[in-house]
C-alpha cells in the first residue's frame, strides 16, 4: 500500500510538523511525504502526487490550504478514481457534518482531532488489519449518513516517536524553518482561539525534546520555532528549556517562542538579559487588544501593566527581538478603540509590529456567538471578519490601509530613524501617520503594483511634501541617513534626485583636516581615491537647540566588510577651517 502524506504550506521555508508525526506513529508502513506551497501551481501538484502512484494521500489542512487543498484532491478523484484520500488537520476536525457533505466525492475519510493513533488505525483498516468499527477518530459517509468513531483518549506525549529522524529531511534543515513543540493544550480561554477548545496543557519527554533539539542542530536546523501556545506557562520548565538552550546552541542558531507576557517573571528576564547571547532567542507575544472591556468578552485575561513591563524589560536587555500581535475586530473595539491599541503597543516599540483581522474560526466561541455582535465575515477560509457592530467595512478597509505601510515601513525596518520623527513628532499620534499615509498609499494605486526599495522612500516623500509640507527638509536629511544606513555597500543611484552640488571643496577640506568629521573619521586616514571611491556625501537641514542647522553626512562603506560608518557634521564646522 503506497501511502503519501502530503501539505501544502504557506511558503516554502516553513515545514509541516504534523504529517511528520503521522509518519512517526504508522512507521510500518512505507509513507512519503510530500510538501508544496499554496502558490504552486494545482496542476504541478496534482502531477507530482499522480506520479508517486499513491494508493492513499493524507493532506494536512488548515485554514490557508485547505481550499488549495480540495482542488488538488478534486483533480486526484478525476484521475486516479480508486485512491482513498484522507482529510485531516484543525481546519477538517469541527463542522465535521459541513465537511463530509461538501468533500462527499472528494476525500474518504477525515480524521478528527490529535491525529497520530487515528491515522495509524485507519492505514491498518485499509491494509486489511483491523475492522473499521475498531477505528477511533475518524469520519466517514457510510450510504449518505455520517459515520463518526470515537475519538481515543488524548495521547501521552511521552510515547511519540521523534518526527525529526527522517533521512530525506536533512538536506532542507539549513534552509527551512524547523517547528517543535514541548506540549500540547492551553490554559487559557481565549474564544477567537482554537486552542481555547482543549482543556489543559500535556508535555512531552523533556529529555527527549532536547535529544531531537541537539539532533536538529547537528544536521544543520538554524531557526527552530516553538509552536507551543504558551511556552511559559510553567515557569520551571520555561527556565530549564532557556538554559539548555543558551548552554547548547550552535552558533547561528535561532530559537522562536509564543510567549505570554504578562505572566513573565522579571527574575527569568534578568537572566536571559544576562545570560543569553544576543540573537540567540526571539519572542512572539500576542497582545490583540489592550481594551480591558473586548478581552472580558473573548474570555482573556490580561494584564497589560504586567505585560508592558516584560516587553520593556527585554528590549533594555537589547537580547532578544519581539513580535507583537494585534486583532483588529475583536467584540465592541471600535475604530477609535482599536487606534487607542494599535498606539499602546506600537509605543512599546516592538522590532516587529503584527496587525491581523479576526478569522472566525470552526469550533471557536466567537463564531458559534457570533450573532451576538453582528458579525459578517467571509464564507470559506479564512473566515475573516468584514464587519460587525462596531466596525463598518469601510473601517475594516481602513485599518487594512495601515497594516499595509505598517508592513513595508516599521516592520522592514527601512527607515526607523524618519518613522520615529514622524510617528513621535509630526502627527499626532503614530496610528494617525500610519493612517494618513496608508489611506493615500491606497488612493495612488500603489498597493496594486510592486514596488523597488527606492520607490519605498520616493513614495514616502511625495506623502510628506504634499500632507507635511514644512517638515520636508529635516524628514527628507533623516530619510537619506536611513538610506544610507542600511546599505551594505555603496548605493550606484541614491532614490533622491541629484543633487546641484559640488562638493569637491568640502572633499578637499576632509582630506586636510579630517578632524572635522570626528575622530574616528580622522582615524580611517582615508586617501583621495578611498574617499571618493567609497563614500557619499549628502548636505541636508536638522534643528539643533530649537534651531535650523545645515549639516552634512558623510556616509564611509568599508571595502572590506560591506559596512557603512556615518559621520555628521555642521557647516559652522568647516567654516573654522576655510571659507568654504
Amino acid at each position: 500500500m503506497n501511502t503519501v502524506l502530503a501539505s501544502l504550506n504557506a511558503k516554502y521555508i516553513h515545514t509541516n510538523l504534523a504529517i511528520r508525526y503521522l509518519k512517526a506513529a504508522a512507521a510500518e508502513y512505507q509513507i512519503e511525504l510530500a510538501e508544496y506551497t499554496i502558490n504552486d501551481p494545482i496542476l504541478n501538484i496534482t502531477g507530482d502526487l499522480y506520479a508517486k502512484k499513491p494508493d492513499v494521500i493524507g493532506f494536512s489542512c488548515y485554514i490557508w490550504n485547505i481550499e488549495e487543498t480540495i482542488q488538488v484532491a478534486k483533480m486526484l478523484k478525476k484521475i486516479l478514481p480508486e485512491i482513498k484520500i484522507i482529510f485531516g488537520g484543525p481546519e477538517v476536525t469541527y463542522d465535521v457534518p459541513y465537511w463530509l457533505k461538501r468533500l462527499e466525492h472528494d476525500a474518504d475519510y477525515i480524521v478528527v482531532g490529535e491525529g497520530e493513533a487515528s491515522f495509524k488505525e485507519l492505514l491498518d483498516y485499509l491494509s486489511g488489519k483491523i475492522n473499521y468499527d475498531q477505528v477511533r477518530g475518524v469520519a466517514s459517509l457510510i450510504d449518505g449518513r455520517m459515520h463518526l468513531t470515537p475519538q481515543p483518549q488524548k495521547t501521552d506525549l511521552k510515547t511519540l516517536p521523534s518526527p525529526f529522524r527522517f533521512a530525506e529531511d536533512q538536506a532542507d534543515l539549513r534552509k527551512r524553518i524547523t517547528y517543535v513543540e514541548t506540549s500540547r493544550g492551553c490554559p487559557f480561554q481565549c474564544q477567537f482561539c482554537l486552542s481555547s477548545i482543549e482543556v489543559g496543557v500535556r508535555y512531552f519527554e523533556r529529555e527527549a525534546v532536547k535529544e531531537d533539539i541537539r539532533y536538529l542542530m547537528k544536521h544543520g536546523a538554524r531557526i527552530i520555532k516553538f509552536v507551543d501556545r504558551t511556552f511559559n506557562i510553567s515557569r520551571s520548565y520555561a527556565m530549564e528549556m532557556f538554559e539548555f538552550l543558551i548552554d547548547e546552541h550552535l552558533p547561528g542558531t535561532v530559537f522562536q517562542f509564543e510567549i505570554t507576557g504578562d505572566i513573565m517573571r522579571p527574575e527569568v528576564i534578568q537572566y536571559l538579559n544576562d545570560h543569553a547571547p544576543e540573537g540567540l532567542f526571539r519572542f512572539e507575544i500576542g497582545v490583540q487588544s489592550t481594551n480591558d472591556h473586548t478581552n472580558e468578552l473573548v474570555k482573556r485575561k490580561q494584564n497589560f501593566e504586567k505585560l508592558k513591563r516584560t516587553v520593556t524589560m527585554v528590549k533594555d536587555g537589547g537580547k532578544i527581538d519581539q513580535h507583537l500581535d494585534l486583532i483588529a475586530g475583536l467584540p465592541e473595539e471600535n475604530y477609535q478603540s482599536f487606534k487607542q491599541t494599535f498606539n499602546d503597543v506600537y509605543e512599546l516599540g516592538p522590532e516587529e509590529l503584527q496587525l491581523g483581522f479576526l478569522k472566525m474560526l470552526r469550533g471557536t466561541g466567537l463564531r458559534i456567538n457570533a450573532a451576538d455582535h453582528q458579525y459578517v465575515y467571509m464564507d470559506h477560509a479564512p473566515y475573516e471578519i468584514l464587519s460587525n457592530n462596531q466596525l463598518t467595512f469601510d473601517d475594516i478597509l481602513r485599518i487594512k490601509h495601515v497594516e499595509d505601510v505598517l508592513e513595508k515601513y516599521w516592520n522592514d525596518h527601512r527607515l526607523d530613524d524618519t518613522i520615529h520623527y514622524l510617528t513621535t513628532e509630526v502627527f499626532e499620534t503614530p496610528f494617525d501617520f500610519f493612517q494618513d499615509f496608508g489611506t493615500y498609499w491606497d488612493q495612488k494605486g500603489w498597493s496594486r503594483i510592486g514596488h523597488q526599495l527606492e520607490d519605498l522612500f520616493k513614495r514616502l516623500y511625495q506623502f510628506i511634501e504634499e500632507s507635511k509640507h514644512e517638515t520636508l527638509p529635516y524628514t527628507t536629511y533623516l530619510m537619506k541617513k536611513d538610506y544610507l544606513q542600511k546599505h551594505k555597500f555603496k548605493p550606484r543611484k541614491p532614490w533622491w534626485d541629484k543633487e546641484d552640488i559640488n562638493f569637491s571643496n568640502l572633499y578637499d577640506l576632509l582630506l586636510s583636516n579630517p578632524e572635522i568629521a570626528g575622530e574616528h573619521f580622522a582615524s580611517l586616514n582615508l586617501k583621495q581615491k578611498e574617499l571618493h571611491k567609497h563614500t557619499v556625501l549628502v548636505e541636508g537641514l536638522k534643528s539643533i537647540e530649537g534651531k535650523p542647522v545645515q549639516v552634512y553626512l558623510l556616509a564611509y562603506y568599508d571595502p572590506k566588510t560591506g559596512s557603512p560608518s556615518l559621520f555628521e557634521f555642521t557647516k559652522e564646522q568647516t567654516a573654522t577651517s576655510t571659507t568654504f
